[in-house]
């Protein structure tokens, strides 16, 4: 065997590392006894400078305080009313108000203010005027038929020289005209049938009125039959 170039040694097997083939026991015990060294002085380190010399120790923060805003500055503008409560207030006792009691048109007020009641009020109710009359007008002779108003004389009654009188009621229309004759007395029946016939063939009038308005009426009338000499 021959010693070669940095520490290797050739043989006949070819090269092989110096000292593979065995184990020192000084070396064993060497690197136990440093082990062994190094576990002891970690035991009788103190804890402080343990916790000092942890590098995974947690970060503490410290809070730096914020200066405030500054105030705003003192302007001369009336400072806002504050708000005013939308909530409901205790309600406070209070005195009754005093009850005046007011005048009615000719209406009666009876008790009286200080009785803490009402007082109470006669309804006013207004005077019932009367019903208020019409105005009527009563049928009229019509001038324009005043000359042939005159029933003829019966002609019995002339040749007895007999007078007398006829009353009767007549019932007028509207347009002037009798409608209906009545007998309320007569002398004679001749005095009667002498009056019925003219009366219903030739008396005109001027109708009643209401309010200015024709209506139907009856008015009594007496006829005279008098003799005179010629």
């Amino acid at each position: 065997m021959t010693v070669g170039h940095a520490g290797q040694a050739t043989g006949l097997d070819g090269p092989s590392r110096y000292g593979a083939g065995r184990k020192s026991p000084l070396g064993l015990g060497g690197t136990v006894a440093v082990h062994a060294l190094l576990i002891g002085a970690f035991l009788v380190i103190p804890k402080e400078i343990i916790e000092l010399a942890d590098p995974y120790s947690p970060i503490q923060t410290v809070n730096i305080p914020i200066d405030p805003p500054p105030l705003p500055e003192p302007t001369s503008e009336k400072t806002p009313d504050r708000p005013v409560s939308t909530l409901p207030q205790p309600q406070q006792p209070t005195a009754p108000d005093t009850i005046i009691p007011l005048p009615t048109e000719n209406g009666t007020i009876t008790g009286r203010p200080e009785s803490g009641h009402d007082p109470v009020v006669t309804p006013y109710v207004p005077p019932v005027e009367p019903p208020r009359q019409p105005v009527m007008t009563d049928a009229s002779i019509d001038p324009r038929a005043m000359g042939g108003f005159q029933p003829d004389y019966p002609g019995t009654m002339i040749r007895q020289g007999a007078e007398g009188t006829v009353t009767v009621r007549v019932t007028i229309s509207a347009e002037g005209r009798v409608t209906d004759i009545e007998k309320v007395s007569a002398t004679d029946d001749a005095f009667w049938i002498a009056t019925q016939r003219h009366a219903l063939r030739k008396w005109r009038f001027r109708a009643a009125t209401r309010d200015g308005v024709a209506i139907t009426s009856t008015k009594v009338l007496t006829v005279h039959f008098t003799l005179t000499d010629h």
